[in-house]
């Protein structure tokens, strides 16, 4: 896309978010779901399909320029930028990465116009963060696979057309025995569990994803080869990572002007709160945290865009934002007082949506793993 462009784009998705978005935010949180029109809206505006190439129907976007949407998209309920997250991230990077070009072919053009909604099955019960450890089975059957196993807080789940499903095809805790399936909605053997509810994040669905005996043609194992899944989702998720940061830096910037508008309005001893030096404290603790995590994600998406390995800046990127996020919320409810812990006011909501950015897509902990192996190992490598 040439600059001028992205720049209408931009431009359109800031008043689509403040006109169309913002107005609808309560009206998702009480009823848990995006209206169908909303809905419809989204894919007009071709948003599922940012990071997917134009000969697929998408828009193809660079990383920095995905990002630039996504500063936009995270200032508004996550709900909205959740329900095309999968069809920009996790749900479509796979094919892109590793698909033949049958499955290209097949899926990207529908999942950039948004007829189908991605969705991106890994976890399950007793495997979150150590994805080696997962125990569904995809056993070869002729000409079939047979997949059995189940995920668990898969993210779109209950709307989604296709999962690409990570299952065991070998032994042992390799990376190798992973591979990946992308199984239609439709296929006998899949099922879902009833959505789940959740703390924050209304309007973001998720719920188990049940396979059965769930028979899939030998044209499911993305790639064409067995032992692909596992490399494959870790190169998906370091893209993702980056996205999911740029979310938490949007998100943050709304709660700084939440926070800021109500300073200003709210009067405390015969004067505005935003007059108070600690008040102020807090607001200039918020803004300098949002610069620095929106400088880091920057960067980092330039270096993707040059070509360059980010496994490490993606994971500093992904835990230093979506921690901050965590600070700036807190802090959007203390400068708020009481008001902020009322369901009136936005930042009651956000607060509790911020929560699971340190959780999903690697906790803060697995991101701390990541970046001090990848130091270590420069180090070494370096001496």
């Amino acid at each position: 896309m040439d600059k001028d462009s992205f720049e209408i784009l931009i431009d359109t998705v800031q008043r689509f978010v403040r006109e169309r978005l913002v107005p609808s935010e309560q009206q998702v949180a009480e009823e848990n779901r995006i209206p169908d029109g909303l809905a419809n809206e989204i894919r007009e505006l071709g948003l599922f399909g940012l990071a997917i190439a134009e000969e697929y129907g998408g828009l193809g976007l660079s990383m920095e320029e995905e990002v630039r949407v996504a500063l936009e998209l995270g200032q508004t309920s996550p709900a909205f930028r959740s329900l095309v997250g999968t069809n920009i991230g996790i749900g479509s990077q796979s094919i892109i990465m590793a698909g033949t070009a049958e499955q290209k072919r097949k899926y990207l053009p529908r999942l950039a116009s948004g007829e189908t909604i991605g969705s991106f099955a890994l976890t399950e019960p007793d495997a979150g963060s150590d994805a080696l450890s997962i125990s569904t089975t995809a056993m070869r059957d002729g000409d079939d696979y047979i997949i059995n196993g189940t995920k668990r807080y898969i993210t779109n789940a209950p709307v989604a057309g296709l999962f690409t499903v990570m299952a065991r095809t070998g032994e042992g805790r390799r990376a190798d025995a992973i591979s990946c399936f992308l199984v239609d909605r439709e296929q006998a053997g899949l099922s879902l569990g009833k959505p789940d509810k959740k703390m924050g994040q209304s309007g973001a669905l998720t719920c188990d994803v049940i396979l059965d005996d769930c028979r899939v043609p030998a044209s499911a194992l993305l790639g064409g080869e067995e032992g692909n899944g596992f490399r494959t989702a870790m190169k998906v998720l370091d893209k993702g990572r980056l996205h999911i940061a740029a979310i938490c830096v949007g998100m943050a910037e709304r709660l700084i002007r939440e926070s800021v508008n109500f300073a200003v309005n709210r009067e405390q001893f015969g004067q505005k709160i935003s007059e108070f030096q600690l008040v102020q404290a807090m607001i200039a603790d918020s803004k300098a945290d949002t610069l620095a995590a929106k400088a880091l994600v920057m960067e980092t998406a330039r270096l993707r865009d040059a070509g360059k390995r980010i496994t490490l800046e993606a994971a500093s990127a992904k835990m230093f934002a979506s921690e901050m996020l965590g600070r700036v919320a807190d802090r959007a409810v203390q400068i708020h007082g009481g008001a902020g812990y009322m369901c009136e006011y936005p930042v009651e909501r956000f607060y509790r949506d911020a929560r699971l950015f340190r959780i999903y897509e690697g906790t803060t902990q697995i991101q701390q793993l990541i970046i001090a192996r990848e130091t270590i190992a420069e180090f070494v490598a370096q001496s």
